[in-house]
């Protein structure tokens, strides 16, 4: 486990954040079928060696939804982790407004490559599109970018690096903590998603400042009264 500051965002205080009723996704989008993620899922793969490699920053690390063959370390270069898409849907609603983390240009990021298993990249990769891409109106928001690992310089595959064709709010870190603090809709709250890719990094040791700076800061929130107890006992997974 890493030495770094500890993770005081609690499951306590996810459960302080008020339920919320909303739409998985944007009711104007077009949604993906079987046939159109088969058709991305060649056009992204078309030339590539196998086993496809994708790089996990956020909640792919701590729910693939795939058959995962190995798991390595890497470091994305040219990129880090930021907060950024609006969400008025999923986690979010238009009166509770969440967050999703992306990738934005600059830096690094450092998060885990997937292998997916042998035998199963048509399954896994329509799991995998179906999961992230979601609708046409997102289906740009794949691509192929350069890691470090411990073979060397590779190219993996991953999703919403400098996203395309969604609203993007280019918020400070203590306003994304206020946003996160708030943040609920049909699949849970911002707090709960940034709590369960705070234990993925640390499960596999890995520190993001910026990631664990906004955890105490949404924890600060939360207790400062930004979210009151719903009352309806576990937290929404």
């Amino acid at each position: 486990m890493s030495n770094h500051c500890p993770i005081v965002l609690t499951d306590d205080h996810v459960a302080r954040v008020n339920s919320a009723e909303g739409p998985l996704h944007d009711p104007r989008w077009r949604m993906l079928d079987d046939a159109d993620l088969d058709l991305l899922a060649d056009k992204l793969t078309q030339g590539r060696s196998q086993p496809i490699s994708v790089f996990a920053y956020g909640s792919l690390i701590w729910n693939p939804g795939f058959a995962v063959q190995s798991r390595r370390r890497a470091i994305a270069v040219g990129w880090h982790r930021s907060f950024s898409i609006s969400l008025d849907h999923f986690r979010g609603t238009p009166e509770r407004p969440g967050l999703m983390l992306a990738l934005a240009s600059g830096g690094s990021c450092e998060g885990l490559v997937l292998e997916i298993a042998a035998g199963t990249e048509a399954e896994s990769l329509r799991a995998i599109l179906r999961r992230e891409l979601v609708a046409h109106e997102l289906a740009a928001n794949a691509c192929w970018i350069e890691v470090d690992t411990e073979r060397g310089r590779e190219e993996a595959l991953t999703f919403y690096a400098d996203p395309v064709g969604t609203p993007v709010a280019a918020l400070t870190i203590e306003e994304q903590a206020r946003r996160l603090a708030r943040a609920a809709g049909a699949a849970g709250s911002g707090a709960e998603y940034l709590l369960r890719t705070v234990r993925g990094l640390a499960e596999h040791d890995i520190h993001d400042d910026y990631i664990w700076l906004l955890q105490q800061l949404v924890a600060r929130e939360i207790e400062d009264g930004a979210a009151e107890p719903h009352g309806a006992g576990a937290p929404k997974i």
